[in-house]
């Protein structure tokens, strides 16, 4: 079993094929939800919070209305406002992200290179780092070109997906 494993999961599956898989607008594929499982083996808060990602996937997490919402990193109105118009370009899995609700509100349509600023200065430069790097975003995400952010980003998911299975074989 564990030669099979090894043979499916080499550098290349990371490397190449799992960048591929993550090329979908299906935000329930098995690619989405490797990544959303890989943030809660490695006990990632959410985008820009504190709050681990992973206690509000637990039974009864959520009340009335959700504490979290999927949010899209380039908001899909303002995609539109850049001549994106079909939701296959929009709602990519690598421009998706979970949010508590109050910053999924505060973020709302605006622009990365808008709120970014603004969360950037609240955590402070280091703090903006490790939340980058937890959330598979380059650094300087909110500058890039949408098509450009996607690539990149899938790259870093991959890499996030790798981390998270690696310690698991640890254990």
């Amino acid at each position: 079993m564990e030669e099979t494993i090894s043979a499916r999961f080499s550098d290349d599956y990371f490397n190449i094929t799992l960048p591929n898989e993550l090329n979908s607008a299906s935000a329930n594929s098995p690619a989405w939800n490797a990544y959303i499982a890989s943030q809660i083996v490695l006990n990632t808060p959410m985008l820009f919070s504190t709050s681990q990602l992973a206690k509000y996937f637990l039974p009864g997490a959520s009340g009335s209305k959700n504490a979290i919402d999927k949010h899209h990193i380039f908001p899909k109105h303002y995609l539109t406002q850049l001549g994106y118009t079909t939701d296959r370009d929009r709602n990519q899995i690598a421009n998706y992200t979970y949010l508590d609700y109050a910053t999924n509100i505060d973020i709302s349509d605006n622009a990365p290179e808008v709120y970014v600023a603004k969360y950037r200065n609240k955590l402070g430069e280091d703090d903006y780092k490790k939340s980058c790097a937890e959330h598979a975003l380059p650094l300087n995400f909110a500058e890039l070109d949408y098509m450009e952010f996607l690539r990149q980003r899938r790259i870093l998911m991959a890499k996030v997906i790798k981390q998270a299975y690696l310690k698991l074989c640890q254990q």
